[in-house]
């Protein structure tokens, strides 16, 4: 999956030729759509009462935003293995955690970028305070991070598996 080490990204082969697809299709034929619609709309006069234009315009922002978030991205990757089941938490694992010493209030998670965010399962980035305080930590150990209010919550680490998918 991915680990951000200063600017560099772990990634899979499989996610970094999904997210190659991607960048391919936004800096290609998505940027060609964008400007024909944006110059449709301009050929329908006054550009300040038209919204078609506006909404174009707003559509092309996004879209370039997303192919800069992109391009940085994929020059800073790496690409590699899953990580090990070795029962050590690292970006690309599955995590269980128990909150406040209570196994019975437990949480699944992937730990990855939010590049890999799916309806199926919850995902923490690494550099997010609850991902940085489970990360590198072993099966059975504890972990803290800090909430927004300031305060430390504490979470014992159950499970820690390579994500499958």
């Amino acid at each position: 999956m991915t680990q951000t080490s200063e600017n560099v990204t772990w990634l899979t082969q499989e996610a970094y030729n999904q997210l190659r697809a991607e960048l391919d299709y936004l800096s290609g034929p998505a940027r060609t759509e964008i400007a024909g619609k944006i110059a449709a709309a301009r050929e329908e006069g006054d550009l300040r009462e038209n919204g078609g234009y506006h909404a174009a315009k707003e559509e092309q922002g996004k879209q370039e935003l997303r192919v800069r978030q992109l391009t940085q991205l994929l020059e800073n990757a790496k690409v590699g293995e899953a990580p090990a089941a070795d029962g050590m938490v690292a970006p690309g694992m599955v995590v269980t955690i128990a909150f406040d010493g209570d196994e019975d209030d437990t949480l699944d998670f992937l730990l990855a970028s939010r590049e890999y965010a799916s309806a199926d399962i919850e995902t923490y980035s690494p550099q997010s305070p609850l991902g940085s305080g489970v990360n590198g930590k072993k099966i059975g150990e504890d972990a803290q991070y800090e909430l927004p209010n300031g305060k430390l919550a504490s979470v014992k680490i159950l499970k820690a598996e390579p994500y499958k998918g």
